[in-house]
Formats: structure tokens, C-alpha cells, sequence
């Protein structure tokens, strides 16, 4: 095998290095080393896994290796270590075009998103186990629209995910693959999850043009010095991401998550009040922290914080859901109560 090593594109555009490491049979590699190869002319990524995700209802591409090295990953069995399989991009594609004939769902573009999956289904399989709805059942589809994944059952929506580890700094993988699947689909919408590091001007302008369709932006923290303690690297470009996704036609959504003592409500309402003055109308899911990886000492949010982060947001934004509902609500009775104090449209199952 020949092999061709990646420079940093951060660094050449003159941002900030990662400075974040991947771990690769013991040794610790940069991230772009270990996630992305180039060999014989072709470009590879590293992936975990490509499956039905729940409860988002797209196709999940899970890979490997990333620019952050976050303390509370709770994918870190492949995003901090390297973990999967070599895929080219004619590769993925074959992946996607299989996925497409399970598609029970054909979403417009602006509806290619996580949080609009969750007006939808609760995901609950009533429909399907006991030929009934399930107590959540928002109503929209009918027992033929739900299939079941190994994450559980709701529908199949036509959007592809690029999820898991983050390496959007490196853009030439993507670039081929968003190209290609443009080019043998008409009606695909592609996604990516993303930390934001990666996403300077450059980068993302190519990865539109290129194809990509919806943005799901984890903003994790909105202090530097918390975000930095968590992640290993800086948010400055970060915060300036929304503002620049909105005015590029990019479908936005931006995911935000409670951690008891690191990012309460006083972080929650800087957020709120940062993407109010991009636009009000932009949706947000937050979600609750669950203890994993490095922070496996923290407690879960409870309820009343929970409620209480939603209210802060919902004070300047107009479209905000809370997910992550089993992390904090264990009972029936705990979901009646967040649904009773919010409302079931805020409440994504």
C-alpha cells in the first residue's frame, strides 16, 4: 500500500490546531492520521458502523477518530480510539443506495434534521407490537411508515447522517462522497453532526457546494475555559458558526446538553440569547448529560432542571425541544409531568 499523509488544513488557513489525539493500537496518532487515509490515489474514512439510528430515523454513519478529545464522549470506544472499517466514498454510497429502499419517509429539505424527527414518532412500537398507538403517539404515520432497526423502531427518513467522530477540518473525503451521492440520488438530504471545530469559512463553503444539505451543531459549552476543559480546544469560531450557517442556505439545528456543575442555565441563556440574535425561528433540542467516559463521577440533570434550562431558552427562541428523556425521567409519571409543565410538542420521545 502507498500511502499519502494529510497536512492540517486548521493550521493552514490559520486557526488553531487541535492539538487532540486518537488512539491507534496503543499509540497515540492526530486525529486526521488516524481517521482519514489516502492510498493509491483513493481516500478513505474510518468507520464504526452505518445503521438506522433512534430516534433520529436516518441512516447513522458512525466514524471513527476526532478533533476533540471530549471528556464526556459517550462514543469514545470509536471516536477517541480507532475503531471500524476502511470505507472509500463509491463505498458509502453503495451503503446509501441499499438504504434508500427502505426509505418509509420522504422528508422536504427543510425538515432534514434530528429535531423535526421527533414530531413524527415516540418510538415506541405500539403501532407495531399491539396493532395500537402508543400513550405519545403524535398521530402522523401509520403502522406501514415504522420499521424496525437495531436501534429500536420508527420510520425511515430520507437523510444521511455523518455522525460519530468529527473530521470535518479535512473536507476532501466529504467533498467526493456528498458529490457522488447528489449525483446518483435526487432526493437524499445530506447531514452531518458536528462539534463545529472544523467548519472554518473555507471548509464549509466547499462542503455546501459540494452537497451537504443540514447542520447539526453540538455547541457544548459557551465559556472558553469550560468548553476547553471539556473538549480540548476552543469555541471562538464555534460561536460564530450559526450566523454563518443561516446565511449560507444551510438547514440549521443546534443541539445543546445540561451537565449539572460544568454548563447550567446561566451558559443555557447565553446560547439563547446568541442564537435569538441570529433568528429566533432556529430549532434547538436540548438534551441531558449522562455520565460516560471521563466524567462518569457527574450526575444526571433531574427533572425540575431540566424544565427549568427549557424556559430560559423558550424566554428568546421559538422552536425548542428537550430529548434525552429516559436519562432523566425514569417513569411514566415523570414524563407526564414534563409533558404537563411544557407542553408535547416540546418533548421529543
Amino acid at each position: 500500500m502507498i500511502f499519502t499523509q494529510l497536512q492540517c488544513t486548521l493550521k493552514a488557513q490559520g486557526y488553531e490546531p487541535c492539538y487532540c489525539f486518537t488512539e491507534v493500537s496503543g499509540v497515540y496518532k492526530l486525529p486526521c492520521k488516524a481517521g482519514i487515509m489516502i492510498s493509491r490515489g483513493e481516500i478513505y474514512r474510518l468507520i464504526y458502523d452505518i445503521v438506522l439510528s433512534r430516534p433520529e430515523d436516518y441512516l447513522s454513519i458512525y466514524q471513527s477518530s476526532c478533533n476533540h478529545n471530549c471528556l464526556k464522549c459517550h462514543s469514545w470506544y470509536f471516536a477517541q480510539v480507532a475503531n471500524g472499517h476502511w470505507y472509500s466514498p463509491s463505498e458509502v454510497l453503495s451503503e446509501i443506495l441499499k438504504y434508500s429502499e427502505r426509505v418509509t419517509v420522504w422528508e422536504p429539505r427543510n425538515r432534514a434534521t434530528m429535531w423535526h424527527a421527533s414530531d413524527l414518532c415516540a418510538h415506541c412500537g405500539s403501532c407495531i407490537l399491539t396493532g395500537t398507538p402508543g400513550a405519545y403517539c403524535p398521530g402522523k404515520l401509520s403502522p406501514n411508515k415504522i420499521s424496525w432497526s437495531p436501534q429500536g423502531y420508527g420510520p425511515a427518513r430520507n437523510i444521511i447522517s455523518f455522525t460519530g467522530g468529527d473530521l470535518y477540518c479535512q473536507p476532501a473525503f466529504y467533498i467526493k462522497v456528498f458529490k457522488l451521492i447528489k449525483r446518483e440520488t435526487s432526493n437524499m438530504w445530506i447531514h452531518i453532526e458536528t462539534n463545529g471545530y472544523g467548519l472554518t469559512l473555507k471548509n464549509l463553503e466547499v462542503l455546501y457546494e459540494a452537497g451537504l444539505d443540514s447542520v447539526w451543531l453540538d455547541m457544548k459549552a459557551y465559556y472558553e475555559d469550560t468548553y476547553r476543559f471539556l473538549c480540548g480546544t476552543s469555541n471562538k469560531w464555534v460561536l460564530e458558526l450559526p450566523a454563518l450557517i443561516h446565511d449560507m442556505d444551510i438547514i440549521l439545528e443546534i443541539v445543546l446538553l445540561y451537565i449539572p456543575g460544568l454548563v447550567e442555565v446561566d451558559q443555557i441563556e447565553k446560547f439563547a440569547e446568541h442564537i435569538a440574535n441570529i433568528d429566533k425561528d432556529i430549532p434547538v433540542m436540548l438534551l441531558a448529560f449522562f455520565p460516560e467516559y471521563k466524567l462518569s463521577h457527574l450526575r444526571t440533570p433531574i427533572l425540575e432542571e431540566m424544565i427549568t434550562a427549557y424556559r430560559a431558552l423558550r424566554r428568546k427562541l421559538n422552536n425548542v425541544r428537550v430529548g434525552n428523556i429516559g436519562v432523566f425521567c425514569k417513569t411514566t409519571k415523570c414524563i407526564d409531568d414534563l409533558i404537563e409543565s411544557i407542553g408535547r410538542d416540546a418533548v421529543a420521545l
